[in-house]
């Protein structure tokens, strides 16, 4: 039997990187899955239609995460169409990099609304629905610049770090109900910016980690399945860094 099986999910910025991979990993073990994107319709609606044609459900929804108005609407939605909401990535994330001196405020807003403001939208959403069904799982995406910081991201490493206060807090609150909420911090996965990136610079990132290579959206994608089935029904309020052993 597939891992997930029977249950719904929503996946945020789900079209692309990460997103993607998770939403393919969990419509490929049996859930029906619900993800949003905001600019890439044609991406969107072409990965949801693949997955029609092999007979999984799978639907691609307009909705930008950092406003609560759209997550009030999305996720009501979602649970008139499939009946419950078991599972919840919360995925969407920008950067917008500059040294602190040169950042802007709106620099510092749209980075702290996308990345954070909409794991408090979509979780509260969620959790209502969790709540009644004294069951769930909570799935939030940080970044290993949470745990430890980066010149140059302080916006990006602040969002990051404010997931895990979020995620522990909120495991502490709902914990009695039954619905878990855990971390996930990749590292260095391979992505468009990655690829673009010269063998000189690939060499200085990796001196660091030491698996010596880029981590793959798919191998990020399997984490999310673990922490979504029911293998991992004692597990919350955790963080878990997937990088190559970078955060050690």
């Amino acid at each position: 039997m597939s891992l997930l099986e029977g249950k719904v999910a929503i996946v945020t910025g789900g079209s692309r990187g990460i997103g993607k991979a998770i939403v393919d990993a969990f419509a490929a073990q049996g859930a029906t899955v619900a993800f949003t994107y905001l600019s890439s319709r044609e991406r969107a609606e072409g990965i949801a239609a693949d997955w029609k044609a092999k007979g999984r459900n799978v639907i691609a929804c307009y909705s930008d995460a950092s406003s609560y108005v759209h997550a009030e609407s999305l996720v009501p939605s979602i649970k008139e169409q499939f009946g419950k909401i078991d599972i919840l990535v919360n995925n969407a994330g920008i950067t917008n990099d500059t040294l602190l001196l040169r950042m802007d405020e709106e620099q510092w807003d749209s980075v702290i609304e996308t990345n954070l403001k909409s794991v408090f939208n979509m979780t509260k959403q969620c959790i209502k629905v969790m709540l009644r069904q004294k069951s769930g799982s909570l799935i939030h995406m940080s970044s290993v610049v949470g745990l430890f910081g980066n010149a140059g991201q302080a916006n990006y490493a602040a969002s990051k770090a404010g997931i895990v206060g979020f995620s522990k807090s909120v495991a502490k609150e709902i914990g009695s109900r039954n619905i878990r909420s855990n971390v996930i911090a990749p590292g260095f996965i391979e992505s468009d910016m990655t690829s673009s990136l010269d063998d000189s610079t690939k060499k200085t990132f990796l001196a660091n980690v030491p698996l010596s290579r880029f981590g793959q959206a798919d191998e990020v994608a399997q984490l999310a399945v673990f922490l979504a089935s029911d293998q991992s029904q004692y597990i919350t309020g955790q963080t878990i860094s997937i990088c190559g052993g970078l955060n050690t």
